[in-house]
């Protein structure tokens, strides 16, 4: 039995998301350039993205489920605008990414998808297995959820739809369920010749449009990579502390975005979104989990945080900072931080002497 398509976006709207779109089960149209990209390095230390049963994932998604026939791509929307930008570019603060200030997104949507997984096999009749991925699958999940019609890929490799720019999670269903319609591929792109994202990028890692070197990309740089940021990129990093926003917020499309209905994802404070600097900087184990344990900041780490806590430190020219950072440079637990809060120290001297 085959399911209806307009079913599916009653349910999954009903679900709480904001798009969904159903395609094929197939590789991902941009493969092989994902794969180009992986043998240009660019992935960095991520080496699990290169990995050979990930590859072998990606080419044919029976591998990650046998006989599976359609892939269903949802999105929920997160942007908030709640934050004034003099708040979050105050270098007194570090400045976190828009998709973390509130709860984490694996939480609120995992249990979705679930939900719709278990729909899919009641309303088939038939005995259909089902797997769900929230961004930890083997899935190109950008370049199918333009191939299921929720937007296009922009030149800062982001999905975006014309109408409510990129600030949305993506989910997946692999299912072997056949439905009775499958949707139509979005345009590829609508970026034009328009090149905010790429001139904006304070690192500049963009090796060209549409191809990001994460191994210069801050977000990668704050949340992926687990040893010493390179010395030359941390000037360029400002207060953000984890992620970045940059090539989203100066997005012509960006100007479209909506505040999400999902108030799970609004921050509950200020300081949710960009914490005192000093509050980071205190941080030992027992903070870390009282504060983060609920976010999707979690996952990097009191080390990572703080690590990124000293850099921005560094960067802020405030040498109120430098008791605190000689303390960690001088303390600290983890070798990561004690480098980086040495780094920052030196950082303020070289700042104030030039001011």
């Amino acid at each position: 039995m085959t399911v209806s398509l307009e079913a599916l976006r009653a349910r999954t709207a009903s679900l709480g998301f904001t798009q969904a779109g159903v395609i094929r089960a197939a590789p991902a149209p941009t493969l092989d350039a994902y794969l180009r990209w992986i043998e240009a390095g660019m992935h960095g230390a991520m080496g699990y993205l290169a990995r050979p049963d990930r590859e072998a994932r990606r080419r044919d998604l029976n591998v990650i489920l046998p006989g599976v026939r359609s892939l269903v791509v949802v999105a929920l929307d997160y942007g908030t605008n709640a934050i004034p930008e003099s708040v979050l570019a105050d270098p007194r603060r570090g400045r976190i990414s828009n998709y973390a200030w509130g709860a984490d997104y694996h939480a609120i949507m995992t249990p979705r998808l679930e939900a719709l997984a278990a729909w899919l096999r009641e309303t088939s009749g038939d005995e259909v297995a089902s797997r769900v991925y929230v961004d930890t699958g083997a899935v190109l999940e950008r370049s199918h959820a333009q191939q299921a019609g929720l937007g296009f890929v922009g030149k800062n490799t982001m999905l975006i739809h014309p109408r409510r720019g990129s600030f949305m999670f993506l989910g997946e269903v692999l299912t072997t369920a056949a439905f009775d319609a499958y949707d139509a591929p979005h345009r590829p792109t609508m970026c034009g010749t328009c090149t905010r994202c790429l001139e904006a990028c304070p690192t500049n890692a963009f090796a060209q449009p549409y191809v990001l070197d994460a191994r210069r990309c801050i977000s990668y740089l704050t949340i992926e990579l687990k040893g010493a940021i390179p010395e030359d990129l941390r000037p360029l990093m400002g207060n953000w502390v984890y992620g970045c926003d940059v090539c989203q917020q100066v997005c012509p499309f960006t100007r479209f975005v909506q505040p999400t209905a999902e108030t799970a994802f609004w921050p509950v404070d200020v300081d949710r979104a960009a914490p005192p600097l000093a509050d980071l900087l205190a941080l030992d184990e027992d903070g870390f989990a009282a504060r983060f344990r609920e976010s999707a900041i979690w996952r990097i780490k009191r080390e990572r945080l703080v690590r990124n806590a000293c850099v921005a430190a560094g960067n802020s020219g405030h040498a109120a900072f430098a008791p605190r950072l000689d303390a960690l440079a001088q303390s600290d637990p983890s070798a990561l931080v004690r480098e980086h809060a040495a780094w920052a120290v030196q950082a303020l001297e070289k700042g104030m002497k030039g001011a």
